[in-house]
């Protein structure tokens, strides 16, 4: 009997991986776990996500490959792990001059969906390099996203605080005049924009393409990119398409279009998710337009936790919790920097209204999608990804994954998740935020009154506190305790687990 249950299974499998729908990513920037109404928020509206959840399937354990940016989307793209990328890994935010870190033989969910005949395009931010040693913004940006698989790509290099405050389309700066080349210069200039209070940006330190520089202005880079969007499947709709949608919403700085500000109860974050959640219904009323709904897979998630920051932490005295009431912030290897929104819908295929505790990351989404095209990865391609096709669209009684390793901005404290249990290896959260900028880490623990053993109440790690820690999320979902001293076993099991994964080497 169970043999014909695992066939009739496998069978109906086959069947959805032959239909090939359309797929749309949304991969949202530091968006929480507490972002969202369909998650919990009550500062802030969020009908149009809300929709996907009610329409699909909300994930409550679902996880970004790393606690920040950069790593995030090479994680996602390649399905390997960030700490693989290159000699030494990829554990911080790229900066914009950077090459492109991603090889273009290694195979991508661009060059996944392109091999299979859809047509592909990226739009959103990138923040993972062009040109193969250094980006010369006066050249062709390539390689890039046209040599990972995508037909089309427009965006920014990195995110909306950083230079050179210029879009890109496909391989050129938008707006790029020969004639007006953009100059590096050692002196600040003007930023592009005014807001009272937006959050920390990068000083500006480039002039010239006068022309290019003029059409950048980030309180209409989300109209901008969703007229992309709208445009770009109105005329590629016809055919089986792959988009990924990289909204830079809602990273600082926070400049919603005017017509966002003073619409939510959490300050300009939180107008900011407001944006954000009206771009995802621009995506959603073209598919319905187009009658492309019932024939489109869309995921919808995000590339870490929410962040402290000044924006942050005005929600927060507003009574808006971004991580909700996970531990930690973006950044950091608790439960706040990386346990973020997972939503999946496909009409018919996804059971409306449903969600899922099984345990997920966004590394699966190449082996997921090559299941689904009836594409059987090699054995270099997707090192850690796996099929979670069928917890998208059934209720599987075990989860495909019971095992994974947790990225924070320092290597050092590396982590390892595995059942209900979270090992990592060092005290705090291996943001880098301790004492320095006040963005999160320990301090923010003490900040925000959040109760941790480790952690005093002046936001310090206790002279008496472990040098490791141990969770039961089943028991402590909230990390409240470290138990590591009432479990040595379990800590020195996944001691050696966790070693185990980092010695297994790195790709490129």
């Amino acid at each position: 009997m169970k043999t014909k249950i695992i066939l009739f299974l496998l069978s109906l499998l086959t069947s959805v991986a032959a239909e090939q729908p359309n797929v749309v990513l949304i991969y949202a920037d530091d968006l929480g776990y507490g972002d969202l109404s369909c998650y919990g928020a009550t500062k802030v509206q969020t009908p149009n996500i809300d929709r996907l959840a009610r329409e699909g399937r909300s994930f409550l354990d679902a996880h970004s490959p790393s606690a920040v940016c950069t790593p995030s989307r090479y994680g996602l793209l390649t399905g390997e792990y960030p700490f693989r990328q290159g000699t030494s890994g990829s554990w911080g935010p790229l900066v914009h001059t950077k090459g492109l870190i991603i090889n273009t033989d290694k195979l991508t969910l661009g060059r996944l969906f392109k091999e299979a005949g859809y047509n592909t395009a990226a739009v959103g931010k990138w923040h993972l390099g062009f040109g193969k040693e250094k980006a010369d913004f006066n050249k062709p940006l390539r390689p890039g996203p046209l040599e990972l698989g995508f037909d089309y790509y427009f965006g920014l290099s990195s995110n909306n605080s950083a230079n050179p405050y210029v879009y890109i389309e496909n391989d050129r700066v938008f707006g790029w005049d020969p004639s007006d080349p953009l100059v590096g210069m050692k002196s600040n200039g003007p930023l592009p924009y005014s807001f009272d209070e937006v959050g920390r940006m990068q000083p500006n330190r480039y002039e010239g393409a006068s022309k290019a520089r003029r059409i950048y202005d980030n309180r209409m880079t989300g109209t901008l990119f969703s007229e992309k969007a709208v445009d770009w499947i109105r005329k590629e709709g016809d055919q089986p398409f792959f988009f990924y949608y990289a909204p830079p919403q809602i990273h600082h700085p926070f400049t919603p279009h005017p017509r966002f500000v003073g619409t939510s109860q959490a300050g300009m974050y939180g107008d900011f998710i407001h944006e954000l959640d009206w771009m995802v219904g621009e995506i959603l009323d073209t598919l319905d337009e187009l009658s492309l709904a019932d024939e489109t897979l869309v995921i919808f998630t995000s590339d870490n936790g929410g962040m402290f920051n000044l924006g942050g932490k005005q929600a927060w005295h507003k009574g808006h919790h971004q991580n909700g009431n996970l531990l930690g912030f973006k950044f950091g290897v608790w439960e706040g920097g990386h346990r973020v929104p997972f939503l999946a819908r496909w009409p018919g295929r996804i059971k409306a209204g449903s969600s899922s505790n099984h345990l997920l990351s966004s590394l699966d989404l190449l082996a997921s999608f090559a299941f689904l095209l009836g594409r059987e990865l090699e054995r270099d391609e997707g090192l850690d990804s796996l099929n979670q096709l069928e917890t998208f669209l059934r209720d599987p009684s075990e989860s495909a994954r019971d095992q994974l390793v947790l990225l924070p901005r320092e290597e050092k404290s590396m982590a390892l998740r595995k059942g209900d249990w979270v090992y990592i290896s060092s005290q705090g959260d291996g943001s880098g935020e301790i004492g320095t900028s006040k963005r999160g880490g320990p301090w923010a623990v003490g900040y925000t009154l959040t109760n941790n053993s480790d952690i005093g109440i002046d936001g310090s790690i206790r002279s008496d506190a472990p040098i490791e820690q141990l969770y039961n999320l089943k028991t402590d979902p909230y990390q409240t305790a470290n138990i590591i001293r009432d479990h040595p076993r379990v800590a020195a099991e996944m001691r050696d687990g966790l070693l185990m994964k980092k010695n297994e080497g790195s790709g490129g």
